[in-house]
């Protein structure tokens, strides 16, 4: 799998050099010119630990958290005080691990975000189903979340016992969600699972969307090679059959689809905290997106709070891109949406998409994996496969490698990807 990823990524930045992460960081984060600027929050804490989760998480106990909690938001001020005046984001999006085990202190974060920056499209934050009961709901909107994700991962007995996961309760969750409203209420699925068929996944899209989701995330399952799940990926071309299938299925519903993964059946109904051109990241595992540079914090809830202790950031490791590194990020991200402008990667680089990736637009036009109108270029069902299968494989020889050693030192001294 990494010959692929290699050969690609030396193709598309015309260089052997590879992505070097190093342990070093910049202590004055410049991102005041950044525009479309996004947030992101991790809590890392969970009841249960999924076996697979490939995400950074520890299991939850109320000491600890508090003590993270505080050590984020002096990470949020650190960083938030660096700019003159409010810097304005389009989006603030908790991620975990299971933020409403500090649903308590979501007010006081996001107080202290605000402090230092102006959110124009909302605050989202991923939820357990477990976490949907009125109490938590009231307790997370009244803090200011306006959009909600629920990680369902299947709503069927066999493919939650699959996951070692517990019953959803489906008429619950649509009680609470009916007393309570969000601007978007997401549900994810994870789809390729062991003996998954079409109509298992079309049951469990129907039941979100009459539960009270306004959109849905269809993730593919990975198996990550740190993780502990005994899971088996399901092969290419089932897989490949039932993305197209519940595409399908989606689009003649009348869904919109607004990514890869994602459908909705309100078009302002829109949660992703992936999509965006920069982003600040705040905690642990969180990760960063500037200009030419790329960041991660560390892993570790005590390295992070000892490192937010002595007055530094948490950043673990950082890479700083060439430009040809830096476009390939950008196309790759920016096709997550299943388009890209060809005008917004000329504002962006100050070149043309064309003379840049010319030869690369015609052989995707060729070979039946992207349409051109207008400079926007639009994924089909074949081309939206592909971008799956290569993600796979990007997965498994980038984010696999990076993460299975962040998960054992907190501050590597390399990485080379």
């Amino acid at each position: 799998m990494s010959i692929i990823t290699n050969l690609t990524r030396m193709w598309l930045t015309r260089s052997s050099k590879p992505f070097v992460f190093k342990n070093e960081y910049d202590q004055q984060l410049p991102y005041a010119d950044c525009d479309s600027l996004g947030l992101y929050v991790h809590i890392p804490f969970c009841e249960n630990i999924c076996s697979f989760c490939p995400y950074c998480k520890v299991r939850y106990s109320k000491e600890l958290c508090d003590r993270y909690i505080d050590a984020l938001i002096r990470e949020i001020h650190v960083v938030g005080s660096q700019h003159t005046g409010k810097k304005e984001t389009t989006s603030l999006y908790f991620g975990g691990g299971t933020p409403a085990l500090a649903a308590n202190r979501l007010k006081e974060i996001i107080d202290a975000v605000r402090e230092h920056f102006v959110v124009t499209e909302g605050i989202g934050a991923e939820l357990h189903p477990d976490n949907i009961s009125p109490s938590v709901l009231h307790t997370i909107k009244d803090a200011g979340v306006t959009k909600i994700s629920i990680g369902i991962q299947s709503f069927q007995r066999k493919f939650q016992g699959i996951l070692g996961r517990t019953d959803v309760d489906a008429p619950a969750i649509r009680k609470a969600l009916s007393e309570i409203p969000f601007e978007t209420v997401s549900m994810d699925f994870i789809f390729a699972l062991p003996g998954q068929t079409f109509h298992d996944l079309k049951a469990d899209i129907d039941t979100a969307f009459q539960s009270g989701a306004n959109h849905v995330a269809i993730y593919p399952f990975i198996d990550f090679t740190f993780t502990s799940s005994t899971v088996t990926a399901m092969p290419k071309k089932e897989k490949h059959a039932l993305l197209n299938a519940i595409t399908q299925y989606c689009l003649d519903k009348g869904y919109t689809r607004s990514s890869i993964w994602t459908f909705s059946s309100e078009k302002e109904a829109k949660y992703s905290s992936m999509t965006r051109d920069y982003f600040l990241g705040f905690g642990c595992s969180a990760t960063t997106l500037l200009k030419d540079q790329f960041k991660i914090n560390t892993f570790s809830v005590d390295d992070y709070c000892k490192r937010i202790g002595e007055g530094k950031l948490p950043t673990s490791l950082t890479t700083r891109f060439s430009v040809r590194q830096r476009m390939v990020y950008y196309l790759f991200w920016t096709a997550y949406s299943t388009k890209v402008d060809a005008g917004d990667f000329e504002k962006f680089f100050g070149v043309p998409l064309k003379r840049m990736y010319g030869m690369e637009l015609k052989a995707a036009k060729l070979f039946g994996l992207i349409t051109g109108e207008n400079g926007v270029y639009s994924m089909t069902l074949k081309g939206a496969f592909y971008y799956h299968y290569y993600e796979s494989f990007y997965t498994l020889a980038y984010i696999d490698k990076m993460w299975g050693i962040m998960r054992k030192e907190a501050f590597p001294e390399k990485i080379e990807l």
